[in-house]
């Protein structure tokens, strides 16, 4: 029996990436997986292949995690295929990085619409098949950039810094119902964005880190199985940097 034996998880943005390594993990604790990406390629169907081999249920949807009636439609989806939506994951985002200055409004309201908007279209869809349930776990991507802010990325910070937020007013709202709600800030991970990085970039990263090493995404889904699972049960409204100490 795994951590998330008989569970349903709903995780966004996660066809790649660290979406795609919390599914995994969860899977090997024996969760269901339902995920969502803006489309279901070869990718996202080698993702879900991937997912089923480990002996759960596991099927993608195509979404646009920002359209507030598109989430409504696949959350009815998800319920309908699996019964229940147990754990809902937050990971969908994007970055389109540039200093305030020269930030187009174009790049700010794309972000905050990906990032934030979407949690809260599938916060809105998901809280009542939760409450009726009279259990879940909502857990939120943010990142340490919404904790410490990055010049650079006032959009990206802002939106991330609204996903800690976000979790700890539902938090608030519905922890009567038995539904918790947190958030993890991931620090220096080994993504396929950070590893496009110049070399002497990521040695200047890794070199502010007391672990020195940069984060990989297994890191981040053994975090997020704890959030998921009866482990937390006490646990809710609570931000988990995972940053190898990067911001103490």
């Amino acid at each position: 029996m795994g951590l998330l034996t008989g569970k349903t998880a709903l995780i966004t943005g996660a066809a790649r990436g660290i979406g795609k390594a919390i599914a995994l993990r969860f899977a090997e604790e024996g969760a269901n997986i339902a995920f969502t990406d803006l489309v279901i390629d070869e990718n996202g169907k080698a993702t879900e292949a991937e997912i089923a081999a480990k002996g759960v249920k596991a099927k993608g949807y195509a979404s646009n995690a920002a359209d507030f009636a598109q989430t409504a439609e696949v959350v009815n989806r998800v319920k309908e295929d699996f019964g229940s939506i147990d754990i809902l994951v937050n990971n969908a985002g994007i970055t389109k990085d540039g200093l305030m200055m020269r930030m187009t409004e174009a790049q700010w309201d794309a972000v905050i619409a990906v990032n934030l908007k979407s949690a809260f279209n599938f916060i809105h869809a998901c809280t009542p098949i939760m409450m009726r349930q009279k259990s879940g776990s909502i857990i939120n991507m943010s990142s340490v950039v919404g904790v410490h802010g990055n010049a650079g990325q006032c959009n990206y910070s802002a939106s991330k810094a609204g996903l800690i937020a976000l979790a700890k007013s539902i938090g608030q709202e519905i922890g009567s119902r038995g539904i918790r709600a947190n958030a993890i800030a991931p620090g220096f991970i080994e993504t396929a964005m950070t590893q496009a990085l110049p070399d002497n970039i990521r040695k200047e990263w890794i070199q502010k880190i007391p672990l020195r090493r940069a984060g990989q995404v297994e890191d981040i889904a053994n975090v997020a199985v704890f959030l998921a699972s009866d482990l937390s049960s006490y646990v809710t409204g609570q931000v988990i940097q995972v940053d190898g100490g990067m911001n103490m």
